[in-house]
């Protein structure tokens, strides 16, 4: 799936360290439970708050939780749950990779094992996936698309006028920005007067940047204004090429979904008009929770149910079938709309929770 890169790395993810997260003694005189998990892009804000999210709940169950580094890369990642499987771990966590079906001999052979599997952002393309946790790609951009226009009838008396709006993709080939796509369209399609004009940002600001001036120089003052389909690596780029153009982001009504700590400064400043939240902390923290439990005889969600938790941004979440595999449960979990349905300074945000970190 996309391809992130971050602004901000983090001394715990420094280039090409290894990462072992241990809960506790490691390696104490009675095995732990011990959950093995693969993450990719290390230095992106998004997979440390998975890891933070999955690091605070081994902690509370007393799990001995191993972090490796994926490096996006198939090969790596088959490496990696060879390994895991030699170490006999007893749960596994994917946390996010770009070659779904790539990976899933990998799977199955963590299935034969009788190992359960959970994955978060992305799910693999085959085999058993006990849980997948995310949020709705196509469902989150309508939502973000909504507000996207609200904006432009805001700015123009209550209506919306014949003219351009520009979406920054991440990838032509990536199924990630194909979701977000269907789900942008699915509202645009309702005004026939508006000509989508789309450009590649290649999940990062400077693409984004030059996509943006590209676009401005092309429509000019058609343009009635700019989505971003993940705020939190690709509307930096878009914000400074409005600027150098002379022309106040605000009146573009930048929208999207992810938010993360770049998107939380710029909505703050105003230059964001909305955002949907990706679960991230709370994805990595819930799967978990629902490894340990299985794997201890205990109720776990299944397929038809719906979760509540009360004051939980992510919840209500339904729990349907996993449409990329075999068997397995996908757990649609929310993302609130930010700043319309909660301010950017609230707590429960895991870019709030990393900066205090």
């Amino acid at each position: 799936m996309r391809k992130r890169f971050a602004a901000v790395v983090s001394v715990l993810f420094v280039a090409g360290l290894v990462l072992t997260l241990a809960c506790g003694a490691a390696f104490a005189a009675e095995k732990k439970f011990t959950i093995g998990m693969i993450i990719k892009e290390p230095s992106a804000p998004f997979i440390q708050a998975f890891v933070k999210g999955a690091q605070d709940k081994a902690k509370e169950n007393n799990i001995n939780l191993i972090v490796r580094d994926g490096e996006a890369n198939t090969m790596k990642i088959m490496e990696i749950i060879d390994t895991f499987l030699t170490q006999k771990i007893d749960a596994f966590i994917l946390g996010g990779a770009v070659d779904l079906r790539g990976l899933v001999p990998g799977i199955k052979r963590l299935n034969e094992a009788k190992i359960p599997v959970a994955a978060i952002d992305t799910s693999p393309e085959g085999g058993k996936v006990d849980f997948f946790l995310s949020f709705d790609l196509e469902q989150s951009s309508a939502k973000a698309t909504r507000a996207f226009v609200d904006g432009i009838k805001k700015r123009n008396g209550g209506k919306v006028p014949a003219g351009v709006v520009i979406e920054i993709i991440g990838d032509h080939a990536d199924m990630f920005s194909h979701a977000c796509t269907k789900g942008f369209n699915s509202v645009i399609k309702q005004y026939p007067q508006l000509t989508v004009a789309q450009g590649e940002g290649k999940w990062n600001n400077t693409d984004s940047n030059t996509k943006v001036s590209d676009l401005l120089t092309r429509y000019g003052k058609k343009v009635l204004g700019i989505y971003v389909q993940t705020p939190d690596i690709m509307a930096a780029g878009a914000v400074s090429a409005i600027e150098a153009a002379g022309l106040n982001p605000k009146n573009y009504g930048i929208c999207g979904i992810c938010i993360g700590p770049e998107g939380i400064d710029l909505i703050q400043k105003g230059k964001i008009l909305a955002a949907v939240e990706q679960p991230a902390y709370d994805s990595a923290y819930l799967a978990v929770q629902y490894l340990f439990d299985k794997a201890h005889g205990k109720p776990v969600p299944k397929i038809g149910q719906t979760i509540v938790k009360k004051g939980a941004l992510w919840s209500p979440a339904k729990v349907i079938k996993n449409p990329w595999v075999e068997e397995g449960a996908f757990i649609v979990l929310q993302g609130p709309l930010v700043p319309q349905e909660i301010k950017p300074t609230d707590p429960r945000l895991w870019e709030n929770m990393l900066s205090k970190k």
